[in-house]
């Protein structure tokens, strides 16, 4: 039986109370909840405005204290500044530099993680490239519209490559096209083994994405599961099949009438969902080559993200450190001849260019130099000559 790992983040009694100035208990924001993200899963935490979803966000990410409970990140208290490196937020209102570029944004964040320059500048291309901001990388992000600045800040959480990846409403603000990306990528992080917790009120997104979700109302739990479990209706059962003929569909519809013994159905045709209808629309008009002055579509995902090998060989290759093919020694004995000769020829231009320049000072009537006699000049004009005539002849 394969030994099951300790979750990423586990809450035991976690609860949060909110005082007033006198000390008096003001609000009870998260009441006694009990909850695990497990590592590599997609988890949804939902509820409406008020039931504690950002407030259990901030105690995970060390932002706001327990009042009581336990609560541990990577087996650690939220504090620790050691777990902060594999952390990615993206808050529900994305607070960005506006005077900085959508490229000094990115290497900002990622000089924070201590980043190098090479690597920084590796990875901010990428991101940018891959949430569709790549043409507008030297603008500030003051003039971003609210979706750009939504895929500027899902972009900075992910700079570090964060092992959790926490998102507050990560589609608020984008339209239908950045919300599939988004979803997308998520799901391709969850394929590399990543854990993400999602919190958002459009539903649709989470039902998408979601391997659990966790209700709350009041600051207490009020479902949890998987979402397959939470969203079967047992209680009923639904057909699909290819459009039957009319004298077929009225020999189904005798037979379950008999069956049914009086209890209603329907039949009718299956719907596509508007976002899906949506979304045919704009790949028809892309594929039409149809110009558009808005947000482009993202990239693929970013390369330090999808690899699949070990993230030293990943560090080694955007600093360059790569392996290099061995050389023999003739080969480095070649390449020393070579530019030995090169320094050789360099030589004998810059004398010719001086002898050049004292015949041209001769012509002139002007004297050389005092400290260089003139039979002096006439031999070295002769050596250079000389020099280069040997040049020639051997090229």
């Amino acid at each position: 039986m394969a030994e099951q790992k300790a979750p990423i983040v586990k809450a035991v009694g976690l609860t949060k109370i909110f005082r007033d100035f006198w000390n008096r208990p003001k609000a009870r924001a998260v009441n006694d909840i009990d909850f695990e993200v497990r590592e590599g899963e997609v988890l949804g935490l939902l509820g409406p405005n008020g039931s504690g979803k950002s407030t259990t966000v901030k105690m995970i990410l060390g932002l706001l204290y327990p009042t009581a409970g336990a609560l541990t990140v990577f087996g650690r208290s939220p504090n620790a500044v050691e777990i902060k490196k594999n952390i990615g937020y993206l808050p529900e209102e994305s607070y960005l530099y506006k005077h900085l570029t959508a490229m000094e944004t990115l290497d900002f964040f990622g000089a924070l993680f201590n980043l190098s320059k090479t690597e920084r500048r590796q990875r901010s291309e990428q991101l940018l490239d891959m949430v569709g901001l790549s043409h507008v990388r030297r603008r500030p992000v003051g003039e971003f519209s609210k979706g750009m600045a939504r895929r500027i800040g899902l972009a900075q959480a992910m700079i570090n490559d964060p092992d959790l990846l926490i998102l507050d409403e990560p589609t608020a603000g984008l339209d239908p096209i950045g919300c599939k990306e988004v979803k997308e990528l998520i799901l391709l992080l969850k394929k590399r083994g990543k854990t993400v917790l999602i919190t958002s009120h459009l539903l649709s997104d989470v039902q998408d994405i979601c391997d659990r979700a966790i209700i709350l109302y009041g600051g207490k739990i009020r479902a949890e599961g998987a979402l397959n479990e939470l969203l079967t209706d047992t209680d009923a059962s639904r057909i699909t099949m290819p459009l039957l003929k009319p004298e077929v569909t009225a020999k189904v519809i005798k037979l379950l009438r008999e069956n049914l013994q009086g209890e209603e159905f329907v039949i009718d045709h299956p719907r596509r969902t508007l976002e899906e209808f949506f979304l045919s629309v704009i790949d028809q008009a892309k594929a039409e080559s149809v110009e558009t002055s808005g947000v482009t579509s993202g990239g693929q995902i970013a390369h330090f993200l999808s690899a699949e090998e070990d993230k030293s060989a990943v560090l080694a290759e955007l600093l360059g450190g790569g392996e290099k093919p061995v050389k023999s020694e003739a080969e480095i004995a070649r390449e020393k001849a070579a530019a030995a000769a090169r320094a050789e020829k360099l030589k004998a231009a810059a004398e010719n260019i001086r002898v050049q320049e004292l015949t041209a000072e001769k012509t002139a009537g002007r004297q050389p130099e005092k400290n260089q006699p003139e039979s002096e000049t006439t031999a070295h004009l002769a050596a250079a000559n000389e020099k280069l005539k040997d040049l020639l002849g051997n090229k």
